[in-house]
């Protein structure tokens, strides 16, 4: 996968830049720092989302509260034992609510509406799509997305992390040659990592409604991950 580096603004501070914490002597108060630079590093890659995530739901109304929620408990018990013999696809309820409905006048209660969601996750996405189509006949398609999953995001990170740092260190060392200094000391270093998902056309419920439809291809699209490194030099000078 190729690592692509972004070019950065590099903010060069010369002169005297100290600082004075408390309970420091006068003598290291008035110790000053030359020529310290910041300089930022960043590198990163696009990876493949392979984690699917897909909420379903069921939602009634009337005027029987009690009813309604033992009805709506038995769907969601029903999908959920249906959905838990599919290996590979992780499984769990998700939010599930209860409100009244209103007269015109908004003074009334007329009746009452429920809802529950269940909610499934796999990195197998022909069986999890399968899945979905089946529950489709008593459930509603709530909404699909994809991410990353963890272990292949810290991956991916573990890996750019040398890249960073040695981008770093080149940096530095042009801004020393630059400024035309003998070598650097780092002052500090910090390491940051980013996920930015890149869209993807949503997926249409319909296009799983029918069982005996194939199985539609996926784009799962991709993620930038990256990891930026943010430092302080001091060039020594000749």
């Amino acid at each position: 996968m190729p690592v692509f580096f972004r070019p950065v603004v590099t903010t060069v501070l010369l002169g005297a830049l100290y600082t004075v914490p408390a309970l420091l002597s006068i003598a290291q108060a008035d110790t000053p720092h030359y020529n310290q630079i910041s300089l930022r590093a960043e590198v990163g890659q696009e990876i493949p989302r392979d984690r699917m995530h897909v909420t379903l739901y069921t939602e009634v109304q009337g005027t029987d509260p009690a009813a309604l929620a033992a009805g709506l408990t038995q769907t969601l018990n029903q999908s959920l034992a249906a959905a838990r013999k599919t290996e590979g696809v992780e499984v769990s309820l998700g939010s599930r609510n209860s409100y009244p409905l209103y007269d015109e006048k908004g003074q009334t209660i007329t009746g009452w509406r429920e809802r529950g969601e269940i909610r499934l996750q796999s990195s197998d996405f022909a069986s999890l799509s399968r899945l979905t189509a089946e529950l489709l006949g008593d459930l509603k398609m709530g909404g699909m997305e994809f991410s990353v999953a963890d272990t292949t995001r810290k991956k991916s990170e573990n890996s750019l992390i040398k890249a960073a740092v040695d981008a770093f260190k080149a940096r530095a060392e042009l801004t020393t040659q630059a400024l035309g200094g003998s070598g650097y000391k780092l002052v500090n270093l910090t390491l940051n990592t980013n996920q930015v998902s890149r869209p993807i056309p949503m997926l249409r419920a319909k296009s799983m409604m029918a069982e005996s439809a194939p199985v539609q291809d996926i784009e799962a699209g991709t993620s930038e991950v990256s990891v930026s490194a943010d430092g302080t030099i001091e060039v020594q000078m000749p």
